[in-house]
């Protein structure tokens, strides 16, 4: 059988909808004989109960996750077990041993108006916000990168965000495992595959990537190293002025206690959580950034492929 869990450095992701990682378990007799770590590829919880279902996973182990979310888990013939929290390996191992116990869809959902809630950490409660918006905070600063396998919504800091141009060769369309470095200009290392102990598992080609992460794997063979350098324009664009808003706070319950520099999750009207920075509060006002925290800035790789099949 196989158990997959939110991933986010080792420990339990505690966002159902906006997981960039999951670790997959391979479990025989009770035991896990082998694990790996692959990119999510899709916001929502419809596409990523599809990449469980195309994994054959039997079990996911998750934190917060919606009614929706356990709707499309069990369509998809997934058994959940959501509430778990810390080291995702001890997770799966208090699985097996009968320890952990489901909370089952722990978030409440309101769809009325048009506005929606997001799962929610650290006190935030459920409840109908204005504008379209909810706030979410995950604590730790989790946004949609520092990783590098398919960031905004499955991805790593080479995962992809949004449509891009075709990518060609030899490997496009097959599932590539790598290992990989990344850093800016200046050295400062903003990512790495090595530091985890697992190569990023990633179909290329398939958008999971950021187009020059994907396209310089595209033509690589099994044990070639290669060092790639990335203008903003092949990694997450330039910064959108449009991605910049303001808001009153009145409007965003629990938007009274965010400070300046602090990460949170929004819901949209269309029930999609969407990662943001706090910028600015004045007065009664407060501004949001959504714009991807690597946006504007040219980044290097040393890309090791692992494997292809």
């Amino acid at each position: 059988m196989k158990i997959a869990a939110t991933y986010d450095n080792g420990n339990i992701f505690q966002h159902f909808g906006r997981t960039e990682y999951f670790k997959v378990y391979e479990v025989e007799e009770g035991k896990v004989i082998s694990s790996k770590v692959i990119a999510s590829n899709g916001v929502g919880h419809g596409a990523l109960a599809g990449l469980l279902a195309g994994q054959k996973v039997d079990v996911l182990i998750c934190g917060g996750i919606g009614g929706g979310a356990q709707a499309a888990l069990a369509e998809a013939g997934v058994e959940l077990c959501a509430g778990a929290e810390g080291d995702a390996d001890q997770a799966v191992e208090a699985w097996l041993k009968g320890e952990l116990v489901s909370t089952g869809a722990n978030c409440d959902h309101h769809h009325g108006e048009g506005h929606s809630c997001g799962e929610h950490g650290e006190g935030h409660s459920c409840g109908g916000h204005g504008e379209g918006h909810s706030c979410s905070d995950h604590g730790d600063g989790h946004s949609c990168g520092g990783h590098e396998e398919g960031g905004c919504g499955g991805e790593s800091c080479a995962g992809g965000c949004g449509a891009h141009s075709a990518v060609t060769g030899r490997n496009v369309g097959k599932t590539c495992r790598t290992h990989y470095r990344g850093t800016f200009n200046d050295g400062t290392q903003f990512d790495s595959s090595y530091d985890r102990g697992e190569p990023l598992e990633f179909t290329c080609g398939a958008g999971q990537m950021i187009r020059g992460f994907d396209a310089a794997v595209a033509d690589m063979e099994v044990g070639q190293i290669v060092d790639v350098h990335l203008m903003p324009e092949e990694a997450y664009g330039m910064p959108d002025p449009n991605a910049v808003f303001t808001i009153e706070t009145a409007q965003l319950p629990g938007s009274e206690g965010l400070e300046v520099g602090q990460q949170v999750y929004l819901t949209s009207q269309s029930g999609q959580p969407f990662p943001v920075k706090v910028t600015a509060k004045e007065g009664t006002t407060i501004t949001f950034d959504a714009n991807h925290e690597m946006a504007g800035k040219e980044l290097n790789f040393r890309i090791e492929l692992v494997e292809v099949r």
